[in-house]
């Protein structure tokens, strides 16, 4: 179990970056060290003191416990490998890279060195979805058949302080594109579906006038071999953001509208609606952080494996 005087390293330190840090000193975690290519000005990481150096050699001299790998898609591989090789937990930003190729010596090589690899997939803590998660496992309203999901907001919104073109989500040879950039939602649809992915369509769209160099839209259709199917739509485009999940049950329809933080039901017998009414997006990186903490000592159980990982990224990559 990592200790509060232990040190943690975060790699990368744009916007989720300086999340993680910000996060792991509200934890009480305030021994960070920071590795990053370019020195420069934090954009905000408010009263938080860190180490920063510049280079994987400098990093024996701190010990770092854990790792946050928090740089551009494409350089998670080797920079996890960097750690786990070093004996240092990693928790990935997702997702855990932009190719299959590596994943497999990466998983050996945790195995070797008996460290925890966790893929930062943190919507799986989302209290309504974790609550579907529940519904689906105890059959409270019999067998899920299907399952829907639309994410759509617009990338130049995202970062307003930034342009959008230079970011790794427009950049092919960062590993962008909308598909890997927002792959939450085809993490969610394989978690709460279960079972093995039998059959997967996708479908990319490059119409958007983004000046980006990758798929703008994406649109997936998925079998289970649990009998579930799903279709999960992304897209970087749209300019009122809308985000959502549909359920449909044996005996009941669930929709979740991830903005307005509620959730109804709707069966033969009517509707009714769960609001989560103090919630903050950001406790569900602080979920996350601590869930990672507390994985430590059992490295083989990892709520996101590189197997699960693996599945992802063979859905939304470039050919």
């Amino acid at each position: 179990m990592i200790q509060k005087t232990d040190y943690c390293l975060i790699v990368g330190a744009g916007s989720i970056g300086e999340r993680y840090i910000r996060n792991l000193c509200a934890l009480g975690y305030i021994n960070i060290v920071v590795l990053r290519t370019r020195n420069l000005p934090f954009r905000d990481i408010g009263p938080a003191t860190v180490n920063i150096i510049t280079s994987w050699e400098e990093v024996e001299q701190f010990k770092p416990v854990a790792a946050f790998i928090c740089n551009p898609t494409a350089l998670h591989l080797n920079s996890a490998m960097e750690c786990v090789t070093r004996g240092i937990h990693v928790l990935v930003e997702k997702p855990l890279s932009h190719t299959v190729a590596g994943l497999d010596t990466l998983g050996h090589a945790a195995i070797e060195n008996s460290v925890l690899v966790h893929v930062g997939y943190m919507m799986r803590h989302h209290p309504l979805l974790k609550r579907v998660y529940e519904m689906v496992s105890s059959n409270e309203w019999g067998n899920l058949i299907q399952l829907q999901s639309h994410w759509g907001e617009y990338l130049p919104d995202w970062h307003p302080w930034e342009d959008y073109r230079t970011s790794y989500a427009a950049k092919r040879d960062l590993g962008g594109g909308v598909a890997l950039t927002l792959s939450h939602d085809l993490d969610l649809a394989c978690w709460i579906a279960g079972g093995e992915l039998t059959e997967s369509k996708r479908i990319f769209n490059f119409s958007s006038s983004l000046e980006v160099d990758v798929e703008s839209g994406a649109d997936f259709l998925l079998r289970f071999d649990t009998g579930v199917t799903a279709n999960v739509h992304l897209n970087f485009f749209q300019r009122s953001k809308e985000r959502w999940y549909k359920y449909l049950f044996d005996r009941a329809v669930v929709f979740i509208d991830f903005f307005r933080n509620e959730m109804i039901i709707r069966d033969g017998q009517g509707e009714r609606t769960e609001r989560l009414n103090h919630f903050d997006r950001n406790d569900l990186f602080l979920d996350q952080i601590q869930y990672f903490f507390t994985s430590l000592n059992r490295p083989e159980k990892s709520a996101v494996s590189i197997a699960e990982s693996k599945q992802i990224i063979n859905l939304c990559a470039h050919e």
